[in-house]
């Protein structure tokens, strides 16, 4: 019954995209070359000693000369290839073993790894929940995959952490790592793990900890997220915006007030009332990780979003080297609007005032997409609102409305519609190929 079902599963060995047909036909003229190898040393030896009877006798057995001749190849040749499919087959399957999922099938594991390896090379910047929404949908299509973070957090286990090691904020990162990982659920719960009741660690998640330690052990922060990536066998990249302790710092309007006041801190920005003015980056020459830039530079798109504009999203296009990199680039550029505001940053905004706020830091002209929901059913959170796609936001041409919302928690996007909406503009824009054509 097994020798059976592995035959049948054969012919999807030599799907089309999976790279086995090449090395099976390269291994099979090997097998052919050896085979004819030792035709001659038996054709050399039947010749030369037959006048040995005995030996004769031998060699017509070992050659199936009784049998005629067609029916000799044909059954030598049937019985070879088939020996050599089922060796290959089973040797692959021992190999591939410990590295296929339970419940897995190894073809269909293979093409889905071989489709994301062509994928297009997608460079996700934002931070919070938000990015580790598009991450978890984005991550099924490509894995050419990079995520770049904020480093600006300043509250919560990343703040403490931040004061007490003198390390950047990790919190942002864990969640991207874990959005990215592939099937380690109980590694991801781990994790994602908090502690609580405890004075020291109430409130620090594992994967901070973990993070803070790896970067004492490794000697910098940056190979602390690579080594931590790789203990989560994540589908992609997690990087830092920069390398440098950067804080936010805002200006901000009081309310029934003309006044502005100036606040510090990633995490104070929203608890402050009043309404934010302008953001920046203190010091504000800090220069982007050189991998982030290399990412962007060769990135198919880039996407900005969803997230919290004020505290996720513009702290990373604030590097200076980013934006840069991001205005040089040939890849589509998207925003992706968030579906509810976020009380206390951009209370009663809509499409169009996340988008001009957004564009007043950092031009005009960087984006080729605007990405925004136009699905307003559901029940949010008493202290938001829909942001909702006015008519400025349609009359702009670069506009893109479609449904993006979670059914179970209509405030949130849903992560395989916004990676799907995504796909769909490259691959207008591209063509099937990924050829760029605008």
């Amino acid at each position: 019954m097994r020798i059976w079902q592995t035959l049948r599963d054969i012919p999807r060995w030599f799907r089309p995209g999976l790279g086995i047909r090449r090395w099976f036909f390269f291994v099979m003229f090997g097998v052919t070359l050896l085979g004819l190898g030792f035709a001659v040393i038996l054709i050399d030896l039947y010749r030369t000693d037959s006048s040995n009877p005995v030996l004769l006798v031998l060699l017509s057995y070992a050659s199936l000369r009784f049998i005629p001749r067609v029916w000799r190849a044909l059954l030598f040749g049937g019985l070879g290839i088939g020996i050599i499919i089922y060796g290959i087959l089973q040797l692959n399957r021992s190999l591939l073993k410990p590295f296929i999922r339970p419940g897995s099938d190894v073809f269909d594991q293979l093409a889905e790894f071989r489709r994301r390896e062509r994928g297009p090379r997608i460079v996700a910047i934002g931070g919070g929940h938000g990015l580790s929404t598009l991450l978890r949908g984005l991550k099924t299509h490509t894995g050419n995959l990079t995520a770049v973070v904020t480093v600006a957090d300043d509250g919560g286990s990343s703040g403490r952490l931040r004061e007490s090691f003198g390390i950047l904020p990790p919190g942002d990162i864990r969640n991207c790592l874990a959005a990215l990982s592939n099937d380690e659920a109980m590694l991801t719960q781990l994790f994602q793990y908090r502690f609580s009741g405890s004075p020291d660690l109430d409130g620090h998640s594992f994967g901070n900890l973990f993070i803070t330690a790896l970067a004492d052990i490794t000697g910098s922060f940056e190979a602390a997220v690579v080594e931590s990536g790789r203990v989560l066998s994540v589908n992609g990249r997690v990087l830092p915006s920069t390398l440098h302790d950067v804080k936010l710092v805002a200006s901000m309007e009081l309310p029934h007030s003309n006044n502005e006041v100036r606040v510090e801190g990633e995490s104070k920005i929203p608890e402050m009332a009043g309404r934010v003015r302008r953001v920046w980056l203190e010091p504000d020459n800090a220069s982007a990780f050189p991998p982030v830039i290399k990412a962007i530079l060769n990135a198919d798109v880039i996407v900005v979003g969803p997230g919290s504009l004020y505290t996720s999203l513009l702290p990373n296009l604030l590097v200076n080297d980013l934006l840069a990199a991001m205005h040089a680039s040939r890849a589509i550029k998207i925003y992706v609007c968030n579906i509810a505001t976020q009380s206390g940053e951009t209370d009663a905004f809509t499409c169009y005032d996340h988008v001009r706020a957004l564009e007043g830091h950092v031009g005009e002209d960087l984006f080729d997409v605007i990405l925004c929901n136009d699905n307003y059913e559901g029940v949010i959170d008493k202290a938001s609102t829909w942001v909702r796609a006015d008519e400025k936001t349609l009359s702009d041409s670069r506009s893109y409305c479609t449904d993006l919302v979670d059914d179970g928690h209509p405030w949130r996007h849903d992560s395989q519609k916004l990676a799907q909406v995504i796909l769909d503009i490259f691959f207008e824009r591209t063509g099937p190929l990924g050829d760029r054509t605008i």
